[in-house]
């Protein structure tokens, strides 16, 4: 039986079933149900039930009960058509608050996001800024503090702003500050970020023939145009899994980490081309690779940049939940950068 087909009354008994077994990672069976369903309804009809669900693709049985958990196709009927997402007023006006208190930067952003995901989720989050590396620099802008200590600004031809604190080994003059910084933006403006730190190799003998602390300065630009130039990945809550059951096998979880850690196995792992991604209304994505889920939300920090939330666990995961948590946390980052209504009751 086509999923189309299926009447009210199995809707709402395969809708239970799979929110039952989300909360307990145990299989359903039909004296549970008869304690769950609002409305009379006999063992002998729900097990008859769970049979045409079973016939249509969207439950299994397992070989150790005679209940029934969700098949893949299962959850992915139920994240398309069944589920209703809410988020209650407490956690919205929470999430509010953590990204109010103060002005946080970009990076702090990506790594906030990420540590609320996976405590409010009790699942691995990961969280990818917007990728500036194949934008080009436009400006760069040097704070000094103090003689070993400045705040360096770099903006993008895309808008896309950067800052990084130096805390230089040896005192850095202001002046040498200033020339160092008239240089660079003589030198470096139009670059490709990727090119950036190739680029002053190439002009390290003009900066050795014009400030005095060269090196300390050469270094400090050096490194943090490498990290403005790596994609800003963030994951969180990798101890989650452990307590999950469907990652009791330890070589498994061990796998499982190698690919969150590593940002190129992270994409190739959800780029495979036999994984089904199932679109969650305009902006949230489910993708299932075997028994894991990865549902994931985009946010945009300005008009040309985009961000990525992600949660990764067992397609045993709440969906509701997790579906608004990073619906609404998208928002509210948006909020915070001016781009979006976040916040906002009934959002």
């Amino acid at each position: 039986m086509p999923e189309s087909k299926l009447t009210q009354r199995q809707k709402i008994i395969f809708k239970t079933i799979v929110e039952e077994f989300t909360r307990v990672a145990e299989p359903v069976g039909s004296k549970t149900l008869m304690q769950l369903l609002d409305f009379p309804v006999s063992s002998a009809t729900i097990r008859n039930e769970m049979a045409v669900l079973e016939k249509a693709g969207l439950l299994e049985k397992t070989h150790t009960s005679s209940g029934r958990i969700p098949s893949q196709k299962g959850y992915r009927f139920y994240v398309e058509h069944l589920m209703e997402t809410h988020l209650d007023v407490s956690t919205r006006n929470s999430l509010q608050q953590v990204f109010r208190e103060r002005h946080y930067s970009l990076d702090e952003v990506v790594e906030k996001s990420c540590d609320i995901l996976s405590h409010m989720t009790n699942l691995t989050s990961i969280v990818l800024g917007p990728d500036a590396r194949h934008q080009a620099l436009q400006h760069i802008q040097v704070i000094p503090i103090n003689s070993k200590n400045a705040v360096a600004i770099f903006v993008t031809n895309q808008g896309h702003t950067e800052n990084k604190m130096f805390q230089f080994e040896q005192d850095v003059s202001v002046e040498d500050i200033k020339n160092c910084t008239d240089l660079l933006n003589d030198q470096l403006v139009g670059t490709s970020i990727c090119d950036v730190v190739d680029k002053m190799r190439e002009i390290e003998p003009m900066m050795a023939a014009k400030l005095v602390r060269h090196e300390v300065l050469f270094e400090a630009f050096v490194t943090a145009f490498m990290r403005f130039a790596t994609e800003k990945v963030a994951v969180s809550g990798r101890d989650n899994m452990l307590g999950q059951p469907e990652f009791s096998d330890i070589n498994r979880l061990k796998e499982l980490m190698k690919v969150l850690d590593n940002g190129r196995l992270f994409h190739q792992w959800t780029d495979q081309a036999d994984n089904v991604a199932v679109q969650i209304g305009t902006r949230n994505e489910l993708i299932q690779i075997g028994d894991c889920s990865v549902v994931t939300t985009k946010f945009h920090y300005n008009n040309e940049e985009e961000g990525q939330l992600m949660v990764v666990g067992p397609n045993r995961m709440q969906y509701s939940k997790v579906v608004a948590l990073m619906d609404y946390m998208s928002n509210v980052i948006e909020d915070v950068f001016g781009n979006g209504k976040g916040g906002k009751d009934g959002e």
